[in-house]
């Protein structure tokens, strides 16, 4: 039975806490757990309290009594609201502080269909298009280059032109 455990409103970004999250995804929870107690990020604790809660939740909504099945099939950070603080600064200026939260959320299951592959599956190898008997394959032609040209190099029309002559 797939469980989740939400902390919203936490006050770390959510680009920091991703970084936690994705070394603990596709995990068994024991695993994680031990991997959070060793990680050293502010988030890692945080996400470990959310941990906990999504085992608490699975053990006392669905009666997963076996705690060694469950593994982290969901582990997401959505941004939250920023809050806005001004710091004054010299000569009468400003600087604008934002201090990011994000929403974590965390999914524990203990099926093992529904828990995501460890190591995903490498796409099939494609072979190159044989042409056809009698033809000669096609020459794949280079898009033209894009941007400023080279320095040192003129165009024709750039070539052809006078230079002024000084009065």
């Amino acid at each position: 039975m797939r469980t989740i455990a939400r902390a919203r409103f936490v006050r770390v970004s959510a680009r920091k806490a991703r970084l936690v999250l994705d070394q603990i995804r596709g995990k068994p929870v024991g695993e994680a757990l031990a991997t959070l107690q060793y990680t050293p990020r502010a988030a890692a604790r945080l996400i470990e309290k959310v941990v906990r809660s999504a085992v608490a939740n699975a053990e006392h909504n669905h009666q997963v009594r076996n705690l060694d099945d469950l593994r982290i099939v969901h582990a997401a950070a959505d941004g939250g609201p920023s809050m806005k603080r001004v710091q004054p600064r010299a000569m009468g200026r400003a600087f604008f502080i934002r201090h990011k939260m994000s929403h974590l959320t965390i999914g524990v299951s203990d099926e093992t269909n529904g828990a995501p592959a460890m190591t995903p599956a490498a796409p099939p190898a494609r072979r190159p298009a044989t042409p056809a008997p009698g033809k000669a394959p096609a020459r794949a032609e280079t898009p033209p280059k894009r941007g400023r040209r080279p320095a040192g190099k003129r165009t024709e029309k750039a070539a052809t032109k006078k230079p002024k002559e000084k009065k």
